[in-house]
């Protein structure tokens, strides 16, 4: 088995998209032993990718919960649509480093922790931008941060992504500029992936 592979322990990958989740996977050692599920979704309105706990593994020990990586299928783009292993390859992998950002602001919360978060994710738009603001902090931390930033510009500068898509990245998330910034200020932003 090649290094590499060793990433996909506990993972449920599909296949068109195999390597390069293992190579996100790869930047997050933490996560070797966590089982998570990386699925293909039918498109959602202005979701393309999200990351939640099995519910049926929430009261479970920290160590054994179980996780979802949710995938939109295809993109939208205008008229036309894309799949999502035909994006490039960094931002796929950005893309998947910031979800992957998220699981780990989930695993060590306790059951009423991350009820709490679902809770204030669903009605506080104030608590959605500080929680996308750690997953990116958490992607920087793990050397993701280049990869990041050319996800959010391609989000923001591709003419066919919609422009309501475009607005919610704008109003909740991180602009590509505070990226870099944290990555200027982020001692370990030279990180490698550890294969």
């Amino acid at each position: 088995m090649k290094k590499i592979e060793t990433f996909g322990y506990k993972k449920s990958i599909p296949e068109e998209i195999y390597f390069p989740v293992l190579e996100t996977l790869s930047y997050y050692p933490e996560l070797k032993n966590t089982p998570i599920t990386f699925r293909f979704v039918k498109p959602k309105d202005h979701i393309i990718m999200s990351a939640q706990p099995i519910f049926k593994t929430m009261f479970r020990i920290l160590e054994e919960r179980a996780y979802y990586v949710n995938i939109s299928r295809t993109i939208k783009l205008g008229s036309d649509s894309l799949k999502v292993e035909d994006l490039p390859e960094d931002v796929l992998i950005g893309w998947l480093g910031h979800e992957l950002g998220h699981l780990m602001d989930y695993k060590d919360r306790s059951v009423w922790g991350m009820i709490r978060f679902g809770v204030n994710y669903l009605f506080s738009k104030h608590f959605v931008k500080g929680a996308e603001r750690k997953a990116d902090e958490y992607a920087v931390q793990h050397g993701l941060g280049d990869k990041i930033v050319k996800t959010k510009n391609y989000i923001l500068n591709h003419a066919e992504i919609p422009n309501s898509y475009k607005q919610k990245m704008k109003r909740l998330y991180l602009a590509p500029e505070e990226i870099l910034k944290m990555v200027d200020t982020n001692p370990t932003k030279l990180a490698e992936p550890a294969i």
